[in-house]
Parts: structure tokens; sequence; C-alpha cells
């Protein structure tokens, strides 16, 4: 099980961090990678626990969120396959700040943290690899925050469509999503009220911008619905 969760990191843009290890750097990872499987809404880790573990998804999706006021929860980040995360805590020397939940039944790999550091002081790529990694995301933060607080309603919700669509991509068909959220988790992801983004969905679909099936969604006009992210 070990052997065939690495080869699909192997298999991923995310390779580049197998690819600048050693035969030696490999074996350490093989002998300290663990597999675990999540249900739906499980939490992988939780606010103010301490970061044990570099995190990998390996199959499913998840979701870094922060309980807010009121008990609103804000999604702050999406993690697709193959994606690594929960590590900025521990070189921060701090508990997390956030917490981390499977958003459907998915499969993690977590190697400890001091296994990390010890890849990171033999090779200097994987520093760089880390770096790279945490100033992407960064950036991302702060592009994010100020969409969140500067857009109107219609473009908060139509760039949380556009991040799904460029997450999880679409199914077979080309325009349903390839995830089946909650209003309440789409609404944490776009910084409004359920009931916003109820009304703001309607209006998508009246608007022949999407169609919505349950919680299934179709994006059938792509580039209305980025032009309203981008202005909105």
């Amino acid at each position: 099980m070990i052997k065939s969760a690495l080869e699909k990191v192997m298999s991923h843009d995310l390779s580049e961090l197998w690819t600048i290890l050693s035969s030696d750097e490999k074996r350490l990872i093989v002998d300290n990678f663990t597999i675990h499987n999540f249900k739906k809404n499980q939490i992988i880790y939780a606010e103010r626990d301490e970061p044990e573990y570099l995190w990998c998804l390996l199959k499913g999706k998840a979701k870094l969120f922060k309980d807010g006021v009121g008990g609103r929860q804000q999604i702050l980040r999406l993690i697709r396959p193959v994606q690594y995360f929960g590590y900025r805590a521990h070189f921060a020397q701090e508990p997390y700040v956030s917490s981390a939940s499977a958003m459907e039944a998915s499969v993690l790999g977590s190697l400890p943290m001091s296994v990390a550091d010890q890849l990171i002081n033999s090779n200097r790529k994987v520093a760089w690899f880390f770096i790279h990694e945490l100033s992407r995301n960064l950036g991302n933060s702060d592009t994010r925050i100020v969409n969140l607080t500067q857009k109107h309603i219609r473009g908060r919700l139509a760039e949380a469509l556009i991040v799904l669509k460029e997450n999880y991509g679409y199914e077979d068909d080309g325009t349903t999503l390839r995830i089946y959220m909650a209003r309440e988790d789409l609404a944490n992801l776009s910084n409004m009220t359920t009931s916003n983004a109820i009304r703001t969905l309607t209006s998508f679909v009246s608007e022949k911008i999407i169609v919505v099936d349950g919680r299934q969604i179709k994006i059938i006009n792509e580039p209305a619905l980025r032009k309203i992210s981008k202005f909105g």
C-alpha cells in the first residue's frame, strides 16, 4: 500500500519532491510513511494541535478551515491530490492556527515532521521545495483576502466556483464540477451566509450561467462566470 501510494505521488506534478531525493532519502520516507483512511467530515488535525506530521492527500478532497464568530466556518484553502499540507505551523514553531478535515472519504499519507526536518537538513533542494510551496500559498492567501473583503457577493461566489473548477476539474461531461458541496460549505468558501449563497446561485441559474441539480453544479457559461468573478 505504501509503495503504491508513493508511486501516485511520483506520477503527479508534485513528484518534484521525489525526484530531488537520494535513494537513501527515499528509503527513509518509505520506512516512515503511514497511510490513513478518513471518512467524510473527519478531522485530520484541529486548531491548537501540535504539528507532528507532514500530510499528503493521496485520494479524495480536503479543506483547511477556521471557526469564526458565531460558529461560522471560513474555508481557507482546498486541498487536492497530490498536495502536501500541515507543515507551516511546525516551521513557525507554533500550534496549528486552523483545522483540516476530509470533504469526502479520502486517503492520506503522513510523515513525521522530524523526518521532514532530517531531509531538509541533508538536502538543500528539499528546503527550497518547501520555501517555494510556502511562498506560493502566501501569495494565494494575500489575493484571496483582498477578493473576499472587496468583491461583492456575486463576485465572491463566482470566484468560489472557479476555484472549485481549477482545483478539482470537471466530470467527463466537461461541465459538471467534480465535487459535490453543501450550500453551507459553498457559503463558507465565499465568505457569505448560506441564504445569500443560495440566492446568488439561483440568480446564476436564471442567467443561464450554471445548472444546479441537488449538490451537483454544472458550469455552462464559464466565460460569463469568470467575468463576474473578475469584475464582481
